[in-house]
Order: C-alpha cells, then structure tokens, then sequence
C-alpha cells in the first residue's frame, strides 16, 4: 500500500515509517522538522527509514512540508491510500505560552490534511489524538465516553482536531479515526519526557527532578503497542468515525517511576523534587476494552517492562542519543 506519515520524521511518526517500510509498503513522510526538540534525533529517523527501504521491499520518500502548507501536503499525498496523521505542535506547557501557534499547527493543519484526502479519495486517515483531551478526570479508567474537558490549549486542540476528523468521517463518506495515546515513551523519544530524563540523570550520577509532590500517576504506553494499533488500522474499518484510546491499561504514581529508575540505575541519589506546572494533568488511566474490540488491540508492554526496554536501548545507543537529551 501507498502510506502518507506526516510528522513522519518524528518520535511516533517515525516508528510508524519504520516499521510500514519494514512490512513492505510505499511510505511518503510529510515532516517540517520543527526544532520543538534537536532535530538531530528525526534526522537520525530518516536514516534508519531510509535504511530500512534499501534492505526490505518497501520503499521510502521524505518531503520537507509544513501541514500548514496545502501546497506541501499535495507535493506528498499523491497516490496515497491512508494517511497516518502524526504531526502536531506537541507538549502540554508550550501551549499555554502559544495558544494560536497550537491552533494553527493541531486544528488548521488536521482540516489541511483532512481536505487533501477528500479531493484525493484517500481510503482512510488516522489521526493522532491525545489523552490531554479528558483532563480533570472524573472517574479512572478513563473509557471513551468520560467527559472531554481538556485543561490546556494543547488538549483542546487536540479534542478539535479528532472532533473534525469524526465530522468529516460522518459527512463526507471519509473513514477517518483518531486514536487517543496516552504518554507514548520508548526508542527515540522525546528528550524533554520524564523518562528520558529520569534515565539520563541517573546514568550520569545526578538525582531525577519530580515536579510536583509525585503523587501524579500515568498510564504510559510502550511505542511499539501505539504501532500495532495503527498497523491494525491498514486492514479494518471497524474504528471509522471513531475516537479510541489506546494506552497500557496499567498506570503507576510519578514518584514511584522515578524511585524504580533511581534503583535500577543509581540507588544512592536521592530524588529531587520542584513546582509542578498548572496545565499538567494529574492522573491518566486508560480504558483500552473498545480498542480490543475494534482493532483486537492488546498492550504487549506493562511500564516496568517497557521501562526497562528502554533503559536497554538507551544504554546501546548513549554515544549519539545522551548529548541530545542533555541539551534539551
């Protein structure tokens, strides 16, 4: 098949190019490698997608777009027959200093993105949406029909974003899905995420940084699982017009995760803890029994074991990775 992955350059998106070239298919990646992190990481993504393309079947094409940009995303979405829709202005608390920016790039750009695959007859577009969408919780886990009050103008943007992708999906006959991740780590991440940085603080002696009393709890979901629920996606419609959230069914307190990684790494460091910023969320917990049903989805992952996965990568690929967190 002929697949668009826009934010395909990074950290989800790419593990999606990754592994679409890897089963065969014809991936295009749409991806304006904005610098919200070191671009050096999603150039490193390229590489290992290009690379990937030399050895198996399936082939590989980066363009340099904006989805802002309608001319961008037509130079990328020819011959296309689903569009896996990555790309995003990420992070909770950069939202709340550029409220438009998010808006422009998570609800504008989606409606972009949206409207090229009417006029191309796409098969179906999936979009990435975001457990910010529920905030304040009113009962764990959270199932799709909690109520959607997001907290942040990141969440809200997201909420808008999948509420146009199910729209569309209901009055323009295009089968669209927005798939609600919850806290996605592993490979590649983000280097401003509390794992990434939990690890790297304690493999070069220095105490992990809580913010806030620790207590917080979230239910973060091991990469390679967020892939199977897209991959999923290739081969049924049972999902079209549909919200589902797609996390680890387990969930663990931010104090606990950070002791756990302090013991594995360095057990003599104390933790340190700072002022926990307001539009964090306090709790996440997801409900995945509609994402079994539809898509047969299933977490191969619990946090303990992903985290220790992760640490095992971390530590093969310190030489090029570290510096990058270090410097975020």
């Amino acid at each position: 098949m002929h697949l668009l992955v826009t934010g395909g350059a990074g950290f989800i998106g790419g593990h999606l190019a990754e592994a679409f070239v890897a089963d065969g298919h014809d991936v295009v990646v749409l991806d304006s490698l904005d610098p919200f992190y070191d671009v050096r990481i999603k150039r490193h993504t390229i590489e290992r997608c290009r690379e990937q393309a030399e050895t198996g079947d399936g082939s590989y094409r980066f363009v340099e777009g904006d989805i802002r940009e309608r001319a961008d995303i037509e130079t990328a979405i020819e011959e296309t027959d689903v569009v896996f829709h990555q790309a995003a202005q990420a992070g909770v608390r950069g939202s709340v200093d550029e409220p438009r920016r998010y808006n422009e790039v998570n609800v504008d750009g989606t409606l972009n993105i949206l409207d090229a695959a009417r006029t191309h007859d796409i098969g179906r577009v999936v979009c990435a949406s975001s457990s910010s969408v529920y905030g304040k919780p009113r009962s764990l886990p959270y199932d799709e029909e909690h109520p959607t009050t997001p907290v942040s103008p990141y969440g809200a943007s997201k909420l808008a974003s999948e509420r146009y992708a199910c729209a569309y999906s209901e009055v323009y006959d295009l089968s669209a899905v927005a798939l609600r991740y919850f806290t996605v780590y592993g490979p590649r991440m983000r280097p401003n995420m509390a794992i990434s940085n939990f690890v790297s603080r304690c493999l070069n002696g220095e105490p992990p940084v809580i913010y806030g009393d620790g207590t917080q709890t979230r239910d973060f979901t091991y990469v390679d699982d967020v892939v199977a629920a897209n991959r999923a996606l290739l081969s049924t419609g049972a999902a079209d017009g549909e919200a589902v959230n797609v996390g680890s069914t387990d969930n663990i307190e931010i104090q606990t995760l950070a002791t756990e990684i302090r013991d594995m790494l360095a057990p003599d460091l104390d933790l340190v803890y700072d002022e926990r910023h307001d539009a964090d969320a306090e709790h996440t917990h997801a409900d995945t029994s509609k994402a079994a049903d539809l898509l047969g989805y299933e977490p191969t992952h619990t946090i303990r074991e992903g985290v220790t996965a992760f640490v095992e990568w971390y530590r093969e690929n310190r030489d090029w990775y570290e510096p990058l967190v270090r410097a975020s």
